[in-house]
């Protein structure tokens, strides 16, 4: 819907109604609004499961030195609190496909992807987010350090539980 309504306000105020460009733009529209509709039906329906459970027996050192690692990506992600930023909440990542977090806008290259978040698919993609999911818009460089990935995975599990 938000699309749509972009669209047409865009629409309203740079060309005439009857302008080539807008019989464009309406012609882009519907093919893709029939594509993102069932990829949007099925992001909600697996965003409904049962919470992940919060790692047993994280060690509470390791689980403080992610929270440290995380502040490198606090300015553009939140984990306590379903509201997007810069780039989504985190709020039940583990066990989340890629690209279903509702209202926020990815990449086409993260919603393609086909990757469901799991301790493997985000340690990966922290290490090196271009590399691991070419044409994805996420800024961060990556961490290199394994110390801080597993720190982070800890940090997280404790922190985006639901």
């Amino acid at each position: 819907a938000a699309f749509g309504e972009r669209a047409r306000a865009d629409r309203a105020g740079a060309q005439p109604a009857g302008s080539e460009r807008t019989r464009a733009v309406r012609d882009l529209e519907e093919p893709l609004r029939m594509r993102l509709l069932p990829m949007a039906a099925l992001a909600a329906l697996l965003c409904v499961r049962p919470a992940a459970a919060p790692a047993e027996g994280a060690d509470p050192q390791l689980v403080e030195q992610g929270q440290r690692v995380f502040a490198r990506c606090q300015a553009c992600h939140v984990v306590d609190e379903e509201r997007n930023r810069v780039g989504p909440h985190l709020v039940g990542i583990f066990g989340r496909p890629a690209g279903a977090v509702a209202d926020f806008r990815y990449s086409s290259a993260l919603l393609e992807s086909g990757i469901v978040w799991d301790d493997e698919t985000m340690a990966a993609y922290f290490r090196d987010p271009r590399g691991y999911i070419p044409g994805n818009r996420m800024a961060f460089v990556g961490l290199r350090r394994d110390e801080d990935i597993t720190a982070l995975l800890a940090y997280l599990r404790e922190a985006t539980v639901p």
